[in-house]
């Protein structure tokens, strides 16, 4: 059983209490919103008469459904307009600031978050969209949820949970050159799987995470749910602080010293006892390539495809679906695989970090012709601060399309999306069949400067042989 980690201070800072089903009760500290998965739990407010509990702890902005060619309105797709009708109307109604375009804060709900310094250490923070496990890489307990679950976290302020087991990943040592945060968590999926934090927290040490930047630590966290656990941490340190100091609603004088000198208390303890420990280390991590079609099925880039020879039958059966939908053979190189779409963007990899990352392989260069790139700001402040870089004008000189703020190709809930069986170099998070919005797509998950350079090749490319 876990104790003294930053889990259980924070799990127990936030218990409402023990229900009689065994479950707890934990306040949430701050909600945020979006426009897919709070429609109908705004109407089951209204059905019932019922407020927002704590509307200054709600927060709302719109990511899914908008596009990212035309903010002009009415939206193209009438559904998606519906949607931001609705969401427009529900934070009206009920007293909830949101983020649109207008104000010139809107992007994706986990991009939002911490760049205006709503997302703080010690908070638990739910959303209605699985990848909120972003959050925790300020030491957060930030939950994923159902629309049932954002009902009842507007009306009541609190959640209903099993406490869970605590896992912590070490990575110790250093990354080689060309090895990034999108490398070291699709690196530890492949070893543990997507099954293998069921029940789980994930936290995050080592070597590695102190010296991660707050954009890589939000990479790593916001994949952990890929891998099957319910959230991913990180232990605040001064990197958060710095990340955090001057952003629009964090403390201010003498509140910021108070607030910094509780974060401080907040890291696991030297002492502290974990549910499960894992270690591994940093030199053995590669630039990684998905080739299936779980976010587990990797290889390094300068790997083959794996054999199915010696696999027990489970393990033989999921590689065989893969390989007859991804269309590839056992024993491929990596490097071979063709790609005909590059996509930068996502909650996973649509910070400013990850479009420098990108810009800086393609300066100067051309896509091949037969690749349609698209890049995708997380929010509309990354978009201006990379324009004012330049950033817009690299990518559009090497062949991109340059948009607007948004989620994009990451689940195509909007016009982007693969076109028949098009096989697509992605920074986003999920290689599910029909994730990027056809039945036949396919997508290979790496890291935003993998995406770049397989967009200049039309095909994989190990970014080690062009640094």
């Amino acid at each position: 059983m876990a104790e003294k980690t930053l889990y259980n201070k924070v799990w127990d800072a936030h218990n409402v209490g023990l229900l009689p089903t065994g479950q707890n009760q934990i306040l949430i500290g701050l909600h945020l919103v979006h426009e897919v998965t709070s429609p109908q739990a705004f109407d089951a407010l209204r059905e019932e008469g019922l407020s927002v509990a704590f509307p200054d702890r709600t927060f709302a902005t719109c990511d899914h459904i908008v596009p990212t060619t035309s903010l002009q309105r009415p939206f193209d797709d009438g559904q998606a307009e519906l949607m931001m009708e609705a969401l427009e109307k529900n934070t009206k109604d009920f007293g909830i600031t949101f983020y649109d375009p207008p104000s010139g804060k809107q992007g994706v709900v986990h991009i939002v978050g911490p760049e205006t310094g709503l997302t703080q250490p010690g908070m638990t923070i739910a959303c209605g969209d699985s990848h909120t496990s972003t959050h925790g890489a300020f030491g957060t307990l930030a939950f994923g949820i159902g629309t049932s679950q954002v009902r009842d976290v507007l009306a009541t302020g609190c959640l209903t949970m099993d406490e869970l087991k605590v896992r912590r990943i070490e990575v110790n040592g250093e990354l080689s050159p060309g090895v990034t945060p999108k490398d070291v968590i699709l690196y530890i999926i492949n070893r543990l799987g997507v099954r293998g934090g069921l029940g789980f927290a994930y936290e995050y040490g080592g070597d590695v995470f102190d010296s991660m930047s707050m954009e890589g630590r939000m990479t790593v966290c916001n994949m952990s749910i890929e891998g099957g656990a319910r959230i991913g941490y990180v232990n605040p340190d001064e990197t958060t602080f710095a990340y955090l100091k001057g952003k629009e609603h964090s403390p201010e004088g003498d509140a910021w010293d108070r607030a910094v000198t509780w974060w401080k208390t907040l890291p696991s303890e030297s002492d502290a006892q974990y549910d499960d420990v894992v270690r591994f280390d940093a030199s053995e991590i590669s630039p990684m390539v998905t080739w299936g079609i779980t976010p587990a099925q990797s290889v390094a880039a300068d790997e083959n495809l794996p054999l199915l020879e010696g696999l027990d039958e489970n393990r033989k059966k999921s590689y065989e679906e893969a390989y007859a939908h991804m269309k590839l053979t056992p024993g491929q190189k990596a490097v071979d695989l063709p790609v005909q779409v590059a996509f930068i963007g996502s909650c996973t990899n649509g910070r400013i970090t990850d479009l420098r990352a990108a810009a800086e392989v393609v300066k100067g260069k051309k896509i091949d012709p037969g690749v349609r790139g698209i890049v995708v700001p997380g929010s509309i402040p990354v978009r201006l601060q990379a324009m004012e870089e330049g950033l817009d004008k690299i990518f559009e000189e090497a062949g991109f399309e340059w948009r607007q703020a948004g989620c994009s190709m990451c689940l195509a809930m909007n016009p982007d999306k693969l076109q028949g069986d098009e096989i697509s170099a992605s920074s986003s998070n999920r290689n599910f069949i029909g994730r990027q919005g056809s039945p036949n797509g396919r997508t290979l998950l790496m890291s935003p400067a993998m995406v770049a350079a397989a967009a200049l090749a039309g095909h994989v490319q190990d970014i080690r042989e062009i640094m």
